[in-house]
């Protein structure tokens, strides 16, 4: 499980120096693509084959799933991290997340999260007050 928040930069060719942790489950190999809120997910490539079958499975007939079947597929990246833990993100990924140089690295649970780290920390800023404060449920059985 993917867990925690670490704060990587960006090298001048857009690599990224994967948080020592995480690199054991993907070592193997990831997928690394478009993400909400203009984030990028990082999947191992298990997980995201998993993750992206769920989303085949979405009706053709509804746009909104066509839609979003095109952005998450069309804007993935398979890729092996080298002996250094470094992957690459290609230039449209970074563009989509606005990363430039200082970044986030998320956990997320099955996968990563790489946001701007300006971003990163506006998103938390207003999202955290909300998670304090939440008094509904949220997940059937927990709160």
């Amino acid at each position: 499980m993917f867990l925690g928040t670490h704060y990587p930069r960006l090298d001048d060719k857009g690599r990224l120096i994967l948080p020592a942790k995480y690199r054991g489950a993907l070592a193997q190999g990831l997928v690394v693509t478009r993400g909400q809120e203009r984030c990028l997910y990082v999947f191992p490539e298990e997980a995201f084959t998993s993750y992206a079958n769920q989303v085949i499975s979405a009706p053709m007939t509804s746009k909104t799933a066509r839609d979003f079947r095109r952005m998450l597929l069309s804007g993935a990246h398979d890729e092996v991290p080298d002996k250094q833990g470094r992957i690459t993100i290609p230039a449209h990924l970074r563009e989509y997340a606005g990363l430039d140089r200082d970044v986030a690295v998320i956990g997320n649970g099955d996968n990563l999260e790489i946001w701007d780290s300006q971003a990163w920390d506006g998103y938390r800023a207003e999202s955290e007050p909300v998670y304090a404060n939440q008094s509904e449920e949220v997940v059937p059985g927990r709160l």
